[in-house]
């Protein structure tokens, strides 16, 4: 029986990774898709892999990826080489795994999966987060069928465009705060400000968190996600200060928080937007980025999701500012979030998928 109900599945390859905003969104996706596709998740070596390893109902693949750096450098003129080569293995399994439809999650080892099955006329339906597409998605715009965008301000000037919302996996809408162990510890007078930098954390965020640890202590019960190999010095021992390096569980931290302290990668801040918890966003500078978190939190400052505070303009009495403006208007900022579209995103997405096959 459980072979003829295989047999009735379509078959579906989901591609994307480099950081878990390209990976998280496409796992979101494939939470909605497992009942009715044979999954196959087509990545590199890289983020992506060890996050599948501990996903079920899906089969990963291995390709190698090709990043263009954003310097002068000689392995820039390596690229079409290693894409070429990319590309091949890509359609060597592709013409295996025999897909009825691709999903592109974006990111740099999704381009030759995507190239890959545009030879082979497999429909592709990408997805972009960012309010303006990053590399990537720009070259994988002339290959797919459609681009679902996360910013309705992003679905303009081409008809694939499709406005869908950005994918949210269950484990985060669903989180709860008493899975948490230290949850007896903390001051319950006090709001809860959660300070995460993404999966891999934040220095800038870590460090101003640090030196203004006693002054949030009077106001909030911090919750600090340093991120993977950025512990903060263990000798940091006040009350009401939890610090972990990594969270699988997110859902359950946002769950607790009343306001966060954040990047301003796409992905976080529409889990938070979701959610509705008021955020201070600091994004990345332009020195280190192509300005896509600058956007994304001019964006949510401007509709009133958030606060935001750029970098070059830090100083600790405009953050702590700024967070107490939170703090002290959240009703505010809440009221606006629970205004903007509530509509699961996974299902118009899914409805994409299946109009392009």
């Amino acid at each position: 029986m459980k072979d003829e109900l295989k047999l009735n599945k379509k078959t579906i390859v989901l591609t994307g990774g480099g950081t878990a905003g390209h990976v998280y969104p496409a796992l979101a996706v494939k939470e909605k898709l497992e009942k009715e596709y044979d999954i196959h998740y087509i990545g590199s070596s890289g983020m992506e892999k060890g996050i599948l390893a501990k996903e079920n109902n899906v089969t990963y693949h291995e390709i190698e990826a090709v990043k263009l750096e954003r310097k002068l450098t000689l392995r820039n003129f390596l690229i079409p080489f290693k894409l070429y080569s990319s590309i091949k293995s890509a359609k060597k399994l592709l013409e295996k795994i025999k897909p009825d439809v691709v999903f592109s999650k974006g990111g740099f080892v999704a381009l030759p999966v995507v190239i890959a099955s545009k030879k082979l006329n497999i429909p592709v339906v990408s997805h972009e987060s960012d309010l303006s597409m990053g590399l990537a998605n720009k070259i994988i715009l002339h290959y797919c069928d459609k681009m679902c965008v996360a910013f309705k301000e992003t679905a303009k000037d081409n008809n694939k465009f499709v406005f869908t919302g950005q994918p949210i996996r269950d484990k985060v809408l669903k989180g709860n705060k008493n899975n948490l162990s230290f949850i007896s510890s903390l001051d319950r007078k006090k709001k809860n400000l959660l300070v995460v930098g993404g999966s891999s954390g934040a220095k800038f965020l870590n460090e101003i968190t640090i030196k203004n640890l006693d002054a949030l202590l009077k106001e909030y019960n911090v919750i600090h996600i340093t991120g993977k190999g950025k512990q903060a010095p263990n000798n940091i021992d006040k009350k009401g200060y939890i610090v972990v390096e990594y969270a699988d569980n997110m859902g359950d931290y946002l769950n607790l928080a009343d306001i966060v302290l954040s990047r301003a990668g796409s992905g976080a801040i529409n889990e938070f937007l979701a959610l509705s918890k008021p955020m201070l966003l600091i994004p990345l500078s332009k020195a280190c980025s192509r300005g896509d978190q600058i956007e994304n939190a001019k964006l949510y400052a401007k509709l009133g999701f958030a606060e935001m505070l750029e970098e070059e303009d830090y100083s600790e009495a405009l953050f702590m500012q700024k967070l107490n403006n939170l703090n002290k208007n959240d009703k505010i900022f809440i009221e606006n979030m629970k205004k903007s579209a509530k509509n699961d995103a996974r299902d118009k997405i899914i409805e994409v998928i299946k109009g392009v096959q």
